[in-house]
């Protein structure tokens, strides 16, 4: 662009922001709409291109444009190290919901229950579009678009199907909720179709979660420790679905 500035400026309220080589990397690869970029060293990105991500090296060559320290500092709250950022357009929720209400689905979704901790929200999506999965799906007040969230999420909301709804709205399927008193889960085969639901770091699953519950289910855990990390729960809960037949090609 020929003032790439004016743009961010103009763009920035509205979109997603890319903060980093490898959430820009990611977003490009899975057909974000980037319509601006910046560094402070262009060459440099450019060569962690060439030995990283070769794949995406010419789109990223065609959208970067170098300014100065300063400008960077400017438009970026919190620099990245890699100092490169872009801004993207958001996928339609309409095109995301439809992805989400899909039947048949060959993967699950994964369902954080009023989640807390935006670092822990972007991990998980992070291991979701890892493992192929169709989407995740937030209740509650967070919101899982939130720049920390996209920051933690390595730019992978683009890989997979990010969206906020009410309990009454989840899509359909069987619901595996995670819970302490639930049956083992190495006794249980998930179905690719799943709703996959771990409740809030503090407070586990809320009421209405468990009433919308088939199935609960306990993750194996030694006595006296009291939870795993929400991002390791679900870690644990897609290996296990992919180990049993779900793993995608």
């Amino acid at each position: 662009m020929n003032d790439p500035v004016r743009a961010w400026r103009k763009l920035a309220d509205d979109s997603v922001l890319l903060d980093g080589f490898h959430a820009l990397k990611h977003a490009v690869r899975f057909g974000a709409r980037v319509p601006v970029a910046v560094t402070t060293d262009r060459r440099a990105v450019l060569e962690l291109a060439d030995e990283l991500a070769p794949d995406v090296r010419a789109v990223l060559g065609e959208l970067l444009t170098e300014v100065p320290e300063a400008t960077f500092a400017a438009l970026v709250p919190r620099p990245h190290p890699t100092s490169v950022a872009a801004l993207a357009v958001r996928p339609s929720r309409a095109a995301n919901l439809e992805t989400l209400a899909g039947t048949p689905r060959t993967t699950p979704v994964v369902v954080l229950d009023n989640p807390r901790n935006l670092g822990n929200a972007g991990a998980v999506i992070r291991l979701a579009a890892g493992f192929g999965a169709t989407g995740v799906v937030t209740t509650g007040t967070l919101d899982p678009w939130h720049p920390t969230v996209v920051r933690g999420g390595a730019g992978l909301h683009f890989a997979t199907a990010v969206e906020r709804l009410t309990v009454d709205e989840l899509p359909p399927g069987p619901v595996f909720a995670l819970d302490p008193e639930g049956e083992d889960i190495r006794g249980s085969k998930l179905p690719d179709d799943a709703l996959l639901a771990f409740g809030s770091e503090r407070s586990g699953l809320s009421a209405e979660l468990r009433a919308r519950a088939d199935h609960l289910v306990s993750l194996p855990m030694r006595p006296q420790v009291s939870s795993y990390n929400l991002a390791t729960s679900v870690a644990m809960t897609l290996f296990h679905w992919s180990a049993t037949g779900g793993a995608p090609a």
